[in-house]
């Protein structure tokens, strides 16, 4: 059974059942369901397959072009083709491909399916010139073949395929770009898994883990949130242990470099500049930066933001992905072996402040929800963050989330994660307002501020709630 992603089984079986070439990409964060996407919509219609070797679980690091060739040698045997001989390179692998597809070809569709495509693009292995050569002198020209790649490196994906501007340049006939689930897919998820949980703990499994299906397969059945928590990351064997490590081993070429940019990212929530990132990781200010930030951003790790009200050279890089940010706070330099940590510490301040932070980035992945919460889906709008450093005249103030319409009107988004409705007090009425007033003074006097609370249960209504002209609860972010 596939949750979600009903955009796009529509779309993969129009393009099966087309009479035409097609030449579909699908790329995003690893561990999201592209494999399984691809099983689940050709189920029984697919006529070759392959998976690349990973450079992680590869013994022969010093002849991985051998090995691919080897391993894809030995799919195509599996699969029905006589043998020959292991071939010495992409363009005769290519051509093995195409000589048994033309043999065993009754006229009927073929869908040959490529994953981890990047994993085969080793090191001068004429890996894409060969890809080209077989896209573009034989496959685009028969209107029964359908070539499926998939890949976890997004930046490779990207560049190599989507935004070639060789010889594959303008091929692909669609792309999908395959994201995490939303709140509500992971609702359906784990009612389909028979997991009963509660709104409140699915959003707390979204703030651990995101919306990963494949981290969400090692929720069990009659644990509660903080059990199966421990039982992924803190208990003997945890699954998810290694998975931090095995992230970037396999998607980046510098892993090691990225993974400093990453915990250098997940020391403030609200972002660094890239000179900030290059002091504090001492990686140079360079071609290399530029690219592994390119590469974080594409696989919806990191995005890049201008904060509200300032020029574009001024950009800050804000670490995104829930499991990252998790695993750092809590597993990475956790060398006590309390195998129920999460039982033990679950209500202790250090994850209650977690918590309010890891709310706030589930809102911003939820923005297409609050938005609809609002009425403005049909508004064009932009949505930012916004902070001003104190002196010795004002206090300093931090808004996570603004949303900047073109009616005119600014929802200063307010995100509290609480078990209950929150409680309007009068500090806090207070320092509302302070920071209405210091935003108000920098904005066109036709701008009205709207005061957004989002929220998990609701707004407990006293002399000072009325502050807030606008509530959005759990509620709106699994309306859809």
């Amino acid at each position: 059974m596939v949750i979600g992603r009903d955009k796009e089984i529509v779309e993969l079986n129009r393009l099966y059942s087309s009479h035409q070439a097609q030449f579909v990409a699908i790329y995003g964060r690893r561990r999201v369901g592209k494999t399984f996407l691809v099983d689940e919509v050709f189920k029984g219609r697919i006529t070759i397959r392959h998976a690349g070797l990973s450079p992680v679980e590869t013994d022969n690091k010093k002849d991985l072009l051998r090995e691919q060739l080897r391993n894809f040698y030995y799919s195509l045997l599996r699969q029905g083709m006589k043998k020959s001989r292991i071939p010495s390179s992409w363009l005769e692998a290519f051509f093995l491909l195409e000589t048994y597809l033309e043999k065993i070809d009754n006229g009927k569709r073929q869908l040959v399916f490529l994953d981890e495509l990047p994993w085969m693009d080793t090191p001068r292995s004429g890996f894409m010139t060969a890809l080209e050569s077989f896209w573009n002198g034989w496959g685009c020209h028969r209107d029964n073949f359908m070539l499926v790649v998939c890949g976890s490196a997004t930046s490779w994906m990207q560049d190599k395929l989507v935004n070639n501007h060789g010889g594959l340049y303008d091929r692909l006939t669609y792309e999908i770009k395959l994201s995490p689930f939303t709140l509500k897919e992971c609702e359906q998820y784990f009612k389909a898994a028979n997991v009963q949980m509660s709104r409140y703990d699915i959003t707390q499994c979204y703030m651990s883990i995101g919306g990963i299906p494949y981290y969400l397969g090692y929720f069990q059945t009659g644990k509660s949130f903080a059990q199966n928590i421990d039982n992924m990351f803190f208990d003997a064997g945890a699954r998810l242990t290694d998975e931090y490590d095995r992230l970037f081993t396999s998607v980046f070429t510098r892993p090691d470099d990225v993974k400093r940019i990453v915990e250098c990212l997940s020391a403030r929530n609200y972002g660094f500049t890239r000179n900030e990132i290059s002091d504090i990781t001492k990686l140079s200010n360079n071609g290399n930066l530029t690219k592994m930030l390119y590469a974080l951003i594409a696989s919806d790790f990191v995005v890049k933001f201008v904060p509200f009200g300032h020029s574009k050279r001024e950009e800050y890089y804000k670490l995104v992905d829930p499991f990252c940010i998790f695993y750092i706070r809590f597993v990475l330099n956790n060398s006590k072996a309390d195998k129920t940590f999460w039982i033990h510490n679950e209500n202790t301040p250090v994850i209650v402040s977690w918590r309010g932070i890891a709310f706030e980035n589930v809102c911003l992945s939820h923005i297409k929800q609050i938005k609809h919460a609002l009425g403005i889906d049909g508004v064009a709008s932009s949505q930012s963050s916004w902070a001003l450093k104190g002196d010795d005249e004002h206090k300093g103030a931090q808004i996570d989330l603004l949303i900047d319409r073109a009616d005119h009107v600014l929802n200063l988004c307010e995100m509290k994660f609480y078990s209950d409705d929150f409680t309007v007090d009068k500090d806090y009425y207070r320092k509302l307002q302070y920071r209405q007033k210091l935003l108000s003074d920098r904005l066109p006097k036709r701008t009205a501020i709207h005061q957004t609370l989002v929220t998990t249960y609701g707004l407990k209504y006293n002399e000072y709630s009325g502050i807030f002209q606008n509530v959005v609860t759990l509620e709106d972010l699994f309306a859809i």
